[in-house]
């Protein structure tokens, strides 16, 4: 009999310590809800493939979720590289940021970490998995690009598509490549498995094919209109939106590494509406953002067992970035940005 009230005892002891444990980890998600509540709006700085529709359908789900009527802003962008240069300068003049929370690739969000120009929170709080929180708290990765280089199926035949990244110096390519102001893709390569000296000489012997340069979407437009055939490298946001799939556009998919940016989303520094800001996103990494995500800009996390992007890299050689990582890519990519011509980088 004593051990029967001696389990019962500790089992009611174990129960209200797991109650605790509940309503501690709920506590945080509570109050960010009513203090984003309060704030009431969002600037949603997001790529241009997530469209007006996917941004909306992401704020609807978010504010069902809650039971809030945030009421969101959304800024596509135009060129990463640059907004990002605009905050960093807007920063050093004391202006507030125009956005509350950016959806950029991990190398732009890299270059506000190494500034200190996030806003931290502790996402783990909002029940973020801990390997998804990057830069310090500055920042959630929840979808993963990938990236290859591309070329246009009806004038190049997949017999005749790059088999290699060194396939590119290919001497046939000479004045029908392109070349994107993504320029964080190959120093991805840089800081990771080829080293810095080997794709510095990379990058310089790709200027020799009389590049065509541009920003992504540019060098989308371009290789779907047949202005050049191939792209030294595109990310699967241009390829996979809903309004290009059945174009003629596909990655040289036997090439290797695979390079797999991840979309982060963060709070910048003087942020006006911070709390919106990290409560959507930590919304960004669960299942219902996830879907309508893939829905219109067409990525998922590589982080997330059972997700498209996490069945799509396994058994291949992907190169990730890492924190330790983002000094080296920034300054690479503004280095590979001037040896290709780009201005402002």
């Amino acid at each position: 009999m004593k051990e029967v009230k001696f389990f019962l005892g500790a089992l009611t002891i174990s129960m209200t310590l797991f109650g605790s444990a509940l309503s501690a980890s709920a506590a945080p998600v509570d109050e960010l809800v009513a203090a984003a509540k309060k704030e009431g709006t969002v600037e949603f700085y997001a790529p241009s493939t997530l469209t007006p529709q996917g941004a909306q359908a992401l704020t609807a789900a978010l504010n069902q979720k809650y039971g809030l009527n945030i009421k969101m802003q959304y800024s596509p962008s135009g060129n990463m590289t640059r907004d990002i240069g605009k905050l960093v300068g807007l920063a050093a003049s004391a202006v507030p940021p125009e956005w509350d929370l950016m959806v950029v690739t991990d190398a732009h969000h890299a270059t506000l970490w190494l500034r200190k120009l996030h806003q931290t929170f502790d996402y783990r709080s909002l029940g973020v998995d801990s390997k998804a929180i990057q830069y310090d708290n500055g920042a959630v990765s929840f979808a993963n690009q990938f990236v290859l280089p591309a070329y246009n199926k009806q004038l190049v035949s997949a017999k005749d598509a790059p088999k290699s990244w060194d396939d590119l110096l290919n001497p046939k390519w000479k004045g029908k490549m392109g070349v994107s102001s993504a320029t964080h893709h190959l120093a991805r390569l840089a800081a990771g498995p080829w080293g810095e000296e080997k794709t510095t000489q990379f990058v310089n012997a790709l200027t020799k094919q009389e590049l065509i340069l541009g920003r992504l979407g540019e060098i989308y437009n371009r290789l779907l209109l047949g202005e050049i055939v191939v792209a030294a490298s595109l990310s699967d946001s241009e390829i996979k939106t809903e309004k290009n799939k059945g174009a003629p556009v596909v990655h040289a998919e036997g090439v290797t590494p695979l390079i797999a940016p991840a979309y982060h989303a963060g709070v910048p520094k003087n942020a006006l509406h911070p709390k919106v800001g990290h409560l959507f996103a930590a919304f960004l990494t669960t299942p219902e953002a996830q879907k309508i995500w893939e829905k219109y800009a067409g990525q998922s996390s590589a982080l997330i067992p059972g997700t498209s992007a996490y069945k799509y890299v396994q058994g291949k050689k992907v190169v990730y970035m890492s924190q330790e990582q983002s000094e080296a890519v920034d300054r690479l990519s503004r280095e590979y940005g001037k040896i290709f011509g780009f201005s402002g980088l």
